[in-house]
């Protein structure tokens, strides 16, 4: 993949995305040849020079300042996840060093308090979304990574080709974009990565929703949210969804789905527990993501 493709994709298409009206700029006479902001006007609102934008987008420019950063933020309206992103994308982020492509391991610890939420929904995704783990009751509810070959335990593989996603999530397409959107942020911390380089290529080719939204540069990192489904047991489910980092393992992160207490999904949410009583927990085969 590479920073310099990364930092490219990433400014062009942002910039593609932003029409000289957005950002107070009047309309230039005639018709425009390119989508959005040209390079020379995204460089006059950040206030530096044509060359060193160009630079920048071009992932040539060195020790880009923090102000400088900003300014082309603010040029291109980007929020603050797309800000961090730019950062790591240029360097301003910790980076695991290029190209590493094992799969992380899951603490003992985690494993045990996955164990013991055996009546909440929970699995532990790794930085390339990796589903490094996950209790009974998510198998229940969610897919079971045990039933899975090794190089298809991954979240968003699984939102993007698995028909039973797409069918399970009534709002699978904000659920599979914001997956992907979060993937991307891999991406700025380690552009060399050559697992998730086989990932997108993969994807992109048996999945055309997959290829759009990554396509498009989105960037996102969702700590919370509220996923709809319709169960093919209990039927609909309104569950909280929490996203917790895990402290001390670089990328890894819980995720939770629960109900709220009394209410009729937290009452199909333990029926189909209790037909799906709590099993061993058995951590997961460590496998490389994307090769079987």
């Amino acid at each position: 993949m590479g920073r310099e493709h990364a930092v490219r994709d990433f400014l062009r298409v942002r910039r593609s995305a932003v029409h000289p009206q957005d950002v107070g700029l009047p309309p230039a006479p005639g018709p425009r040849r390119v989508a959005g902001l040209r390079r020379e006007e995204v460089a006059s609102l950040a206030g530096v020079s044509v060359a060193y934008y160009t630079r920048l987008e071009q992932g040539r420019a060195l020790n880009v300042s923090e102000s400088v950063l900003r300014a082309v933020a603010a040029a291109l309206r980007l929020d603050e996840d797309e800000l961090a992103h730019l950062r790591d994308l240029v360097g301003h982020g910790p980076h695991p060093g290029p190209g590493r492509a094992e799969v992380p391991r899951v603490r003992a610890g985690v494993h045990r308090l996955l164990e013991a939420m055996d009546g909440v929904p929970a699995l532990v995704l790794g930085p390339r979304s990796e589903v490094l783990a996950a209790n009974a009751a998510a198998a229940a509810l969610l897919l079971d990574p045990q039933a899975l070959p090794a190089r298809e335990r991954n979240w968003v593989r699984w939102l993007c080709t698995d028909g039973a996603a797409r069918e399970l999530f009534l709002d699978w397409e904000d659920v599979a974009c914001d997956a992907v959107a979060g993937l991307h942020r891999h991406v700025g911390r380690d552009a060399c990565d050559p697992a998730v380089a086989a990932l997108v290529g993969e994807l992109s080719v048996v999945s055309p929703d997959f290829a759009r939204w990554w396509a498009s540069q989105r960037v996102r990192t969702r700590d919370h949210a509220t996923h709809r489904l319709q169960h093919p047991l209990v039927g609909r489910l309104d569950l909280d969804v929490e996203t917790l980092r895990l402290p001390g393992a670089t990328g890894q992160a819980l995720l939770t789905w629960t109900a709220e207490p009394a209410s009729s999904s937290a009452e199909a949410l333990g029926l189909l527990l209790s037909w799906n009583g709590p099993a061993p927990h058995r951590p997961l085969p460590t496998a490389h993501p994307a090769r079987d």
